[in-house]
């Protein structure tokens, strides 16, 4: 009997271990390699870390996925949280709505943030009516933020509406009938018992930032984020091994945060239970 049971779970478990070493153990590690093939072999981190441009571009990236990612949990937050308690006439197309830009690519919310804050967007023909000037965004890190927060807000506000669903409104109703004010209730109930969804979201959402490349790339006039110097390293300096220092260096920060967020999402569920 126990036999079987090994060869079942072997069953099971080998087609995991194939696709995890096909589509992460194996990219990973000829990333790895070509990093120190270069002609600097290894040197090429240190290199990496002690080049003005580069840790430039690392400081704005990281700068630019927190504060998206800060911002879109405020929005989403309460947002999510109102949606959830409420009903009114339309909801269910609002949240369509608001859940819609996960059907787009990166590119495509480039090109919709081009025609809002572009050269001749909407922004800028009613601004320029307004005040004799155009206030164009979109070609700077102003224009990428909007972006990147256009695709984050779904990511967190789901999440949030979901949590929302699983919390006890007793515990809000006994918090009022001991004197506790509407803000006293969302410090100290609501925010701790969204803390763990708002955590594991707020991940995603900076894991999403500092990897997105399709809206920068529709954005690239004066933004210098990663991604975008990592394909700029590949393709026009062929720079092959920088890239994929680069690239293993941006994963071990998004791997970094992932599993911190992981951990503190866990201890902040058990302090909440």
């Amino acid at each position: 009997m126990q036999s079987k049971n090994r060869i079942y779970l072997l069953i099971l478990i080998v087609p995991a271990i194939v696709i995890f070493s096909a589509f992460f153990i194996l990219p990973v590690a000829q990333l790895a390699l070509q990093s120190s093939l270069g002609p600097q072999g290894l040197a090429a981190y240190i290199t990496m870390l002690t080049t003005s441009r580069y840790l430039e571009t690392l400081f704005y990236t990281v700068l630019l996925s927190v504060g998206v990612t800060l911002v879109a949990m405020i929005i989403s937050g309460i947002a999510g949280v109102f949606l959830q308690r409420n009903d009114f006439y339309g909801k269910n197309i609002l949240v369509a709505m608001l859940t819609f830009p996960l059907a787009f690519p990166g590119v495509v919310v480039g090109f919709m943030i081009i025609l809002l804050v572009g050269r001749q967007g909407l922004v800028g023909e009613v601004t320029r009516a307004l005040t004799g000037e155009k206030l164009v965004l979109a070609y700077s890190m102003a224009g990428l933020f909007l972006g990147y927060l256009y695709f984050s807000i779904p990511r967190v506000i789901t999440t949030v509406m979901a949590a929302t669903e699983k919390i006890d409104p007793g515990l809000e109703e006994a918090a009022r009938s001991l004197g506790a004010s509407t803000w006293q209730v969302t410090r100290d109930v609501l925010i701790p018992a969204l803390a763990p969804a708002l955590v594991s979201a707020g991940a995603i959402c900076f894991a999403t930032s500092m990897g997105a490349f399709g809206t920068a790339f529709t954005l690239a006039t004066d933004i210098d984020v990663l991604p975008i110097v990592i394909y700029t390293e590949f393709t026009l300096s062929a720079n092959i091994a920088m890239a994929s220092a680069l690239s293993i260096f941006l994963g071990i920060i998004t791997w970094g945060v992932l599993s911190l967020a992981r951990v503190a999402a866990g201890e902040t569920l058990a302090a909440s239970g």
